[in-house]
């Protein structure tokens, strides 16, 4: 996946702003930060300049493709969402508002609420549409203005969100709330726990589950997706990768008030192909399972060798 040209262009804007070994410098600090803090980075302080530079670089393409993966899902499965507004709650720059922007055009208004004003400042500079800004800290409690679609995005986990603050994001969602998190076992805990709060006060589960029983996964097991994500140059110079991609992992849940077209069943491994046979790990309306697909049953076959880890699979 790749950024839209004129948010690509305006990302080497900002790091065109810093010397490239001052540059290098920061990504380096970011990553420590970040192996030191582990996912709760965000919160063990705020960025320096080149360091918010380099996580535009290195971190937001990441970001932006899951998050536009998980709301192009959230589109399938909920036909009659049509938001007119959007809330994205701890927004950093606004990747949220870039990725709503490319699936949900009609959106009219989206609202971004974040505490540090050097990040809502480097947000306006990147110039996603229809965007408002307010500073504010969402530790601080307190009730969160309405929308159409609430966005919860790698920020459960440095917010701390508890019980109170998902039962504020919940009332404040009248149409949707989605919540990503890393796709590690920790990522996936807290999209559990708020999933679990989210059935039990009636939310419907629209994805990635095919249904709102309690989950099947038990640990060390852990359910999570990937989506590739193609690296500039600026990426992998500062990352000292070869590669033209990289492969984002997150977990995530979409949680509707009505209406949801929910998968018959999702593949949650990668699909394994054996001699005359592919094997399909499912989690389905009954519980987690594996099927396998013969070449003899040519159509189901011809469908099972296109399929990919996290589609949905019917029959």
């Amino acid at each position: 996946m790749q950024l839209p040209a004129e948010l690509a262009s305006a990302i080497e804007a900002e790091a065109g702003n810093f010397a490239w070994r001052e540059l290098a410098r920061a990504a380096a600090a970011l990553s420590e930060r970040y192996r030191r803090a582990g996912e709760n980075a965000g919160s063990s302080g705020r960025l320096t300049a080149p360091e918010r530079a380099a996580y535009l670089a290195v971190r937001f393409p990441a970001t932006y493709a899951a998050v536009r993966t998980v709301l192009a899902e959230a589109r399938r499965r909920l036909p009659g969402l049509a938001p007119r507004s959007l809330l994205d709650l701890a927004s950093g720059p606004g990747t949220t508002a870039w990725a709503a922007s490319e699936v949900f055009p009609e959106i009219e208004q989206i609202l971004c609420l974040e505490e540090d004003p050097a990040f809502i400042a480097m947000g306006r500079r990147l110039a996603a549409p229809r965007v408002r800004w307010m500073e504010r800290d969402l530790r601080a409690g307190g009730q969160l203005p309405p929308a159409d679609l609430v966005v919860l995005s790698y920020a459960a986990g440095e917010l701390g969100a508890d019980e109170r603050f998902i039962e504020q994001a919940w009332a404040a969602a009248a149409q949707a709330l989605i919540v990503l998190e890393p796709g590690t076992p920790s990522g996936f805990g807290r999209v559990r726990e708020i999933r679990d709060w989210l059935v039990r006060q009636g939310a419907i589960i629209a994805a990635p589950c095919p249904h709102s029983d309690a989950c099947p996964v038990a640990a060390p097991d852990w359910c999570h997706f990937a989506v590739r994500v193609e690296r500039s140059s600026l990426h992998r110079r500062l990352k000292g990768g070869e590669l033209g991609h990289e492969d984002e992992k997150f977990s995530y849940l979409v949680a509707a008030r009505a209406g949801a077209a929910i998968a018959d069943a999702r593949i949650v491994r990668h699909p394994r192909i054996e001699p005359g046979l592919i094997r399909l790990e499912l989690c389905t309306r009954a519980g987690l399972s594996a099927t396998l697909v013969r070449r003899s049953d040519r159509d189901r076959f011809r469908r099972a060798r296109k399929a990919e880890w996290g589609d949905e699979w019917t029959g």
